[in-house]
C-alpha cells in the first residue's frame, strides 16, 4: 500500500520507519530523554506511545479483515505511557522495538486484500478512536484508517524531529 502523507513523493511505512530510524538511533540517550516541559512527552515517551500505537492497530488491523463493522476498544494513552515508564526505558530498545513492530504492520498493510481495503463500514468508531476522526454517521474503509495510523505516527515523528534537532524528512 501507498501512502502519500501529506509529502510530495509517494511514500510507504516501511520507508517512513527505515528513513527515521537511521536519524533517531543516532540521537544521545540524554536528548532522548528531555522533556520540553513538564506536562509535555519526552522523545522517549513519545516513541513509546508510538509503540502503543501499533499494538492497538496491529489489532485492528488484523480484526477490521474478519468483521463487518470497525469498533474497537480505545485506550488511555496518557496511563499506557506512564505504566510503562517509557521515560526510564533504554532509548535504543525501545527505537528497536518500534522500529520493527512497524515493519511488521507493514508487511501486515500490504497483505490485506484490496477489497477488505476499499469496503465500506458504515459501523465505525473513527469518530473516538482515529487521530483525523471520521463522524460516526459517515462511511469508511480500512484504507482510511490505515493511512490515519501512518498520518498520526508522522506526526508524532515530526515532533522527535523538532525536539531533537533533527530536520523533518
Amino acid at each position: 500500500m501507498t501512502y502519500i502523507s501529506g509529502m510530495e513523493k509517494e511514500v510507504t511505512l516501511e520507508d517512513i520507519i527505515l528513513a527515521s530510524f537511521e536519524q533517531l538511533i543516532l540521537v544521545e540517550e540524554s536528548v532522548a530523554s528531555q522533556k520540553p516541559s513538564s506536562d509535555k512527552w519526552s522523545p522517549k515517551q513519545l516513541i513509546g506511545h508510538l509503540i502503543d500505537s501499533a499494538s492497538n492497530n496491529h489489532g485492528r488491523f488484523m480484526r477490521a479483515q474478519f468483521q463487518d463493522d470497525m469498533v474497537f476498544p480505545g485506550y488511555d494513552q496518557e496511563g499506557w505511557v506512564e505504566s510503562q515508564n517509557y521515560q526510564n526505558a533504554n532509548w535504543h530498545d525501545l527505537l528497536i522495538l518500534w522500529r520493527q513492530f512497524n515493519l511488521h504492520i507493514g508487511h501486515l498493510i500490504a497483505q490485506i486484500p484490496a477489497e477488505k481495503l476499499a469496503q465500506a463500514r458504515t459501523k465505525h468508531n473513527l469518530h473516538q478512536i482515529a487521530w483525523k476522526t471520521v463522524p460516526e454517521n459517515e462511511t469508511t474503509t480500512l484504507a482510511y484508517f490505515i493511512d490515519d495510523y501512518v498520518n498520526h505516527l508522522q506526526h508524532h515523528l515530526n515532533q522527535i524531529f523538532s525536539l531533537t534537532g533533527i530536520s523533518s524528512q
